[in-house]
């Protein structure tokens, strides 16, 4: 059994969005997704997808791009990113999937799941800035990666590997040089956690990510059109 993830897939067949504002290269970044998908994953196989699936504003709205999520092949673990509007009660979603017979999709928020010998934690997280808004807000998100992070030792033990998934970047240029904004990398480095996936940049702005080891964590750029809308392999 294989783990890939891949951030961004920002769906919308049931109202299309373009996206090549972000460049020429989301032009049929769909297309382009289902083939690179189908050619990599079993159906044994697992995929983290880290926020911004579906550009629908309600769940109703959404059912074209589960559609599409569904007939790929593999487990799908749906993570929330800042335009999944359509995003409700865990409850409320996963009677969604049932009702539509979507069996191979699941969320994570605030819980865990283990797939082989390792773990995969997440969050939405949120912009670290100075504004005391966005202060707010990533406080609130610190505590959701940390109630992921309790439920997968609650569940699993600490002998496993554990993967954090935010959708948002933990660390940019600026909090590298403030460490009073390593929010999420403190909690991190609290469970001893190594690996850290994350999306959201796009175009120009992936000038901006963070990658390779800091703080003895290992980041990971995988929003889709960074990757080549092709899937990472865990």
């Amino acid at each position: 059994m294989s783990i890939y993830a891949i951030g961004d897939l920002h769906l919308s067949f049931n109202d299309p969005k373009p996206m090549d504002i972000f460049g020429d290269n989301w032009e049929n970044h769909a297309k382009k997704i289902k083939e690179n998908w189908i050619e990599v994953v079993k159906q044994e196989d697992t995929v983290i997808i880290l926020g911004d699936f579906s550009w629908a504003m309600y769940l109703k709205d959404a059912k074209k791009d589960f559609d599409f999520l569904n007939s790929l092949p593999g487990k799908k673990i749906l993570l929330k990113g800042n335009h999944d509007y359509w995003w409700t009660t865990v409850t409320s979603m996963r009677n969604y999937l049932k009702e539509n017979n979507f069996n191979n999709i699941d969320f994570l928020y605030n819980n865990s799941y283990k797939i082989e010998d390792k773990i995969i934690v997440g969050t939405r997280g949120w912009t670290i800035t100075d504004v005391e808004e966005d202060k707010k807000m990533v406080k609130r998100e610190c505590i959701r990666l940390e109630l992921s992070i309790q439920d997968a030792i609650k569940k699993y033990g600490e002998k496993n590997e554990i993967i954090s998934c935010i959708h948002y970047p933990p660390i940019t240029k600026q909090s590298l040089q403030n460490e009073e904004q390593l929010y999420f990398i403190k909690i991190m480095k609290k469970y001893n956690i190594k690996k850290c996936l994350y999306g959201h940049l796009h175009g120009k702005s992936h000038e901006d990510a963070i990658e390779g080891n800091f703080y003895g964590i290992d980041f990971k750029l995988i929003s889709s059109d960074y990757l080549d809308f092709k899937l990472y392999e865990i």
